[in-house]
């Protein structure tokens, strides 16, 4: 019996302190190696989400349409996707569940732009689309409009 507690007592070594400050130190390194890459891609991911919205926004518009057979117009606007719309044109076969639950703003905090017609957007459609991280129309990089009509 006492050697069967010695055996157990041997296996049950713990980790030394040099393997431990090795292992911290492999955490440091690839810490100093990869947290930079992630930290310039905050920016990125909000573009990328600013898109993925736009892209469903779009969706609605069409349901809308395909129900009254015209997008709402730029004094309707959005909300006309959340609630039944005011003024000319009428919305006759409106969807009384609506098109979205609520209007999302861009990852920038910032209310999504809509125009009908749209200067932008190809076939002289509607112009749907975030101001970026500016806030203001135009823009370079990060900073730059997000519409419906660059959207792959």
């Amino acid at each position: 019996m006492a050697l069967l507690h010695r055996k157990t007592a041997t296996a049950q070594r713990g980790f030394t302190l040099i393997e431990i400050m090795v292992v911290v130190v492999i955490i440091g390194i690839l810490g100093a190696i990869v947290v930079p890459q992630f930290m310039s891609r905050p920016d990125q991911a909000k573009t990328t989400a600013a898109k993925i919205d736009i892209q469903a926004i779009a969706t609605a518009l069409e349901m809308y349409r395909l129900d009254n057979a015209r997008y709402p117009t730029t004094q309707q606007g959005l909300e006309a996707l959340v609630k039944r719309p005011s003024g000319t044109p009428a919305a006759r076969n409106w969807n009384p569940a609506g098109y979205l639950k609520s209007l999302a703003r861009d990852p920038w905090g910032t209310p999504y732009q809509y125009l009908n017609p749209g200067t932008r957007a190809v076939g002289g459609g509607y112009d749907l689309y975030s101001l970026g991280s500016d806030g203001v129309s135009g823009g370079d990089g990060h900073a730059a409009d997000i519409g419906n009509w660059a959207i792959d």
